[in-house]
């Protein structure tokens, strides 16, 4: 098969396709997690800690002003932007308490649509079948 057939077969293939609309749904999703966290949640945890922007929270590796932005404080040099580091956690923590609680309404769902399996009964073995049969067997010429 030429390279070309075979990406072709392995691009076509139903779980990579699955895995694409599920990056890009992802990504988008993303995109609101990241606007729920820097626009609704970050604005009252730095409301709480007397109303500056805690994204810009930083440390200075440079000799920066302490006053400048974020933004500014990097143009001159390193920072340690441990604000914008816990903005990026905190979306992380959002996102996948998210993702665990639509799992788990989808695990509750599928087991609830899944019918109640009755108990089979057990599989008799063969060498218990081929002696009842014998028995048998013996019964009828006797």
């Amino acid at each position: 098969m030429s390279f070309l057939g075979e990406f072709k077969s392995f691009a076509v293939k139903g779980n990579v396709i699955d895995l694409a609309v599920g990056v890009i749904i992802g990504s988008a999703f993303g995109k609101i997690v990241d606007s729920l966290v820097g626009d609704l949640i970050m604005p009252l945890i730095s409301r709480a800690f007397g109303g500056l922007d805690f994204s810009n929270y930083y440390w200075a590796l440079a000799g920066q002003n302490a006053g400048l932005s974020l933004v500014e404080a990097k143009k001159l040099g390193a920072v340690f932007a441990y604000g914008n580091f816990i903005t990026v956690a905190l979306n992380f923590i959002i996102l996948a308490f998210i993702i665990f609680l639509m799992i788990r309404q989808m695990n509750r769902l599928s087991a609830a649509k899944a019918p109640a399996e009755t108990p089979a009964a057990p599989i008799t073995p063969e060498d218990v079948l081929l002696l009842r049969e014998i028995r048998d067997s013996l019964r009828n010429k006797g």
